[in-house]
């Protein structure tokens, strides 16, 4: 019987592969001229690039800037791409010929996007080429290129908890107030608990709007956290800094929550210590990009005796060029500044946008930008937005398009 099975199904095999040859030959061979439904949507969710321009610019402090960004159809986008409250777009801009990308957290609703609009909230970094430059230049009217939305931090309910615990410093609230915006209009599904840490209250950004979605949206509480000892506190306010303590009493006594975290580098140092206090299972912890990581020689792990300059032997294209650099630069800052355009996003080392291959050499990952799969690390494949030389280095780079 076995036997018989095994012939009828090598028969059935043969038959079905047969007729399919013949479908195959039968067809015709010219390229489809027509558009499904599918490949539309696609298109409008994921375009490669969208071009816009600057419509309204909101001074929020003396050092931020909100721009509000519209279609621009003159160069080719008539309508916006959707997003999941949390996503980035990546900002590509040239600096007296030297093309650089930066990533910048959607501060508007989704909804907003259905209107033409989004926001995008810049603070100045200190020492910041691309910060610096936007709030300088962008003015009503500018014409910006920007990606497609993009990241992972945005709230998946087959891994969070219903409730999420917000930890935000500084501008790292612009994605919670595109969370919180998405709670009002019914566009996500869970309750968002904000402690927000400045140093006093006239370093908070978006007080008045943030106290206007509290009051508009119950499933939407703020805290902020005053970090100066000279702060004035009141009900809504804590003095400190976020720590275990602090999120124990605000989060749920009796059920799992999720912990979103976005700040600055330094922020992320303190608090993640604080979060290994509270036990919660990986997956409830949620980390926003860093952005772009500065000064790796103060990492514990950092070696010793790395040169003050490296050479970078770049193939990109099949043409190659050899550029020096700071051994205090990432890779990609180095050929940046060389005028050499890598294929660039979130600048931490989470998309893999500028994935590369290093022949030879040797490069310094911060563990907590360490986001290569295996088969990378064992091919030899870096990420240079995160990849520090410690050597001279050898590299194929992919063209950015």
């Amino acid at each position: 019987m076995e036997s018989l099975l095994k012939s009828f199904r090598k028969k059935n095999a043969i038959s079905v592969i047969m007729n399919r040859q013949k479908r195959f030959a039968a067809a015709d061979d010219s390229v489809p001229s027509g558009t499904d439904a599918a490949r539309e949507l696609a298109r409008a969710l994921h375009p490669k690039k969208q071009y816009v321009k600057v419509a309204a610019v909101t001074e929020r402090a003396a050092d931020v800037k909100s721009f509000t960004l519209v279609p621009d159809p003159a160069r080719g986008t008539e309508s916006l791409a959707w997003f999941g409250a949390g996503k980035y777009l990546t900002v590509f801009v040239t600096i007296n010929g030297m093309p650089v990308t930066r990533a910048y957290s959607i501060s508007s609703a989704p909804k907003d996007t259905l209107e033409g609009k989004y926001e995008l909230t810049v603070k100045l970094v200190d020492g910041g080429l691309v910060s610096r430059y936007i709030l300088d230049n962008w003015a009503v009217g500018t014409e910006v290129t920007v990606s497609a939305p993009e990241g992972n931090f945005e709230y998946q309910p087959l891994r969070d908890a219903k409730t999420v615990i917000g930890l935000a410093g500084g501008s790292g609230i612009t994605p919670f107030l595109s969370m919180a915006q998405a709670i009002r209009d019914g566009d996500e599904d869970f309750e968002l608990i904000l402690l927000y840490g400045s140093r006093n209250k006239d370093n908070i950004l978006f007080f008045d709007k943030l106290a206007a979605l509290e009051k508009a949206c119950p499933r939407f509480k703020v805290v902020h956290v005053l970090s100066d000892a000279d702060a004035e506190a009141g009900e809504g306010f804590e003095k400190g800094f976020i720590t275990a303590e602090l999120i124990r009493k605000y989060a749920p006594q009796d059920a799992p929550y999720s912990v979103f975290l976005c700040g600055p580098q330094q922020m992320y140092a303190f608090v993640d210590k604080e979060l290994e206090k509270l036990g919660l299972e990986r997956k409830y912890i949620r980390h926003e990009m860093f952005g772009e990581f500065h000064n790796p020689a103060a990492q514990p792990d950092y070696p010793a005796g790395v040169p003050e300059t490296v050479k970078i032997t770049v193939t990109q294209a099949g043409e190659t060029k050899t550029v020096e650099g700071s051994s205090n630069d990432s890779v990609l800052q180095i050929l940046e500044k060389n005028g050499i355009a890598a294929p660039a996003r979130c600048r931490s080392g989470e998309c893999g946008w500028c994935h590369s291959l290093l022949i030879s050499g040797e490069v310094y990952c911060p563990k907590q930008l360490e986001f290569r799969r295996m088969a990378d690390k064992q091919f030899g494949f870096i990420h240079p937005c995160c990849s520090f030389p410690l050597t001279d280095l050898v590299l194929d780079v992919p063209e950015a398009k």
